[in-house]
């Protein structure tokens, strides 16, 4: 079976790429990608050889034209914007991008889509979680451009689309978890806000293993249910994941609460500055739309069961991984 990747180098997709270079299911992965001289160099970090299965072919830009005589079984649709400054820039990526890409697919070909649960927006006021009967109501350019690709999508194909709403993903070969843990460091550390916060989240392998689970299952299930949310039964607080990433780095502080009106306005300077909005791209004025809600809570339970899935990681091993392979890549200092 050929299976194409799309965002192989990025978090969740290079994650995704490791299991499915181990995996011989795969006759063919398919591996189109903007630098295939920076994914050839990540191979090699991490001790993979091509064993002829690899197909890494040069796309411009988010137009994905696909070399001629790529016909894959099965699409992975992992590759996205996750933070820009503009409604076009999210929507150009996250839209018009997957658009483009699934024009060029045999009308065979199944696709399973990486959404995210700010295509839903945050818990409703009346609920506990967020799940699939509750209407969307995205607070961010970010999520509205992942409910637009989705509905778009839906559009054009219909019984062999499978969307998945991740929550918050975390892991190693995230440099995104960078800000987190030089905050976790510093003596002072802050909180959004003086209620606590509860968010759903997921480690990223138990979400490689979820989206895995979900290609292998038989066509006829894709078209009867979904989207669906995943996520760990571990709910986390704000406080609890600042809290984890210090103790994963053996780090000792204080956390302090701040009125969510400071971090509306640092959002404002954050964004305006490019070199700190490289730095910190969560805080970016549309990103931080998404910190204010108190409550990001999913209902997994549909396709853990629909699927067989269970999550396995809780939240301190994730961290203390994380944190092994920023420290490991020179991006946090050793403690």
């Amino acid at each position: 079976m050929e299976l194409l990747l799309t965002g192989s180098t990025g978090f969740v997709g290079r994650n995704l790429l490791l299991r499915l270079a181990s995996d011989p299911s795969w006759s063919r992965i398919i591996l189109p990608v903007r630098d295939p001289g920076k994914l050839r160099s990540q191979l090699a970090g991490e001790g993979i050889a091509d064993d002829g299965r690899l197909v890494i072919c040069r796309v411009s830009g988010d137009f994905w034209e696909l070399p001629p005589g790529i016909a894959p079984d099965l699409v992975i649709h992992a590759a996205g914007l996750l933070f820009g400054r503009r409604k076009e820039d999210y929507f150009g990526t996250n839209v018009e991008g997957s658009l483009r890409l699934v024009s060029q697919l045999p009308r065979t070909a199944r696709v399973i889509v990486l959404s995210s649960l700010a295509a839903g927006g945050p818990t409703p006021h009346n609920a506990d979680a967020r799940g699939i009967h509750h209407e969307d109501l995205p607070v961010s350019l970010y999520g509205a451009s992942k409910l637009t690709m989705e509905k778009e999508l839906r559009n054009r194909l219909g019984r062999r689309l499978l969307i998945l709403r991740p929550p918050m993903v975390l892991g190693p070969r995230d440099a995104a978890t960078l800000p987190l843990f030089h905050m976790a460091a510093g003596p002072i550390r802050i909180k959004p806000g003086f209620a606590p916060k509860h968010y759903s989240w997921i480690d990223v392998g138990d979400l490689c293993s979820a989206i895995l689970a979900a290609a292998k299952a038989a066509i006829p299930d894709w078209q009867q249910h979904g989207p669906f949310y995943l996520g760990s039964e571990q709910l986390i607080t704000d406080s609890e994941l600042i809290e984890t990433a210090a103790g994963a780095i053996n780090a000792r502080g204080v956390t302090l609460s701040v009125p969510q009106v400071a971090i509306r306005l640092a959002s404002l300077v954050i964004d305006a500055v490019p070199a700190w909005r490289a730095a910190a791209p969560s805080l970016g004025r549309d990103r931080v739309r998404e910190i204010l809600p108190s409550r990001w809570v999913s209902d997994g339970r549909p396709f853990a069961e629909h699927f067989g899935w269970c999550h396995r990681r809780a939240l301190a091993e994730t961290l203390a991984e994380t944190a092994a392979w920023l420290k490991g890549q020179g991006k946090l200092r050793q403690g």
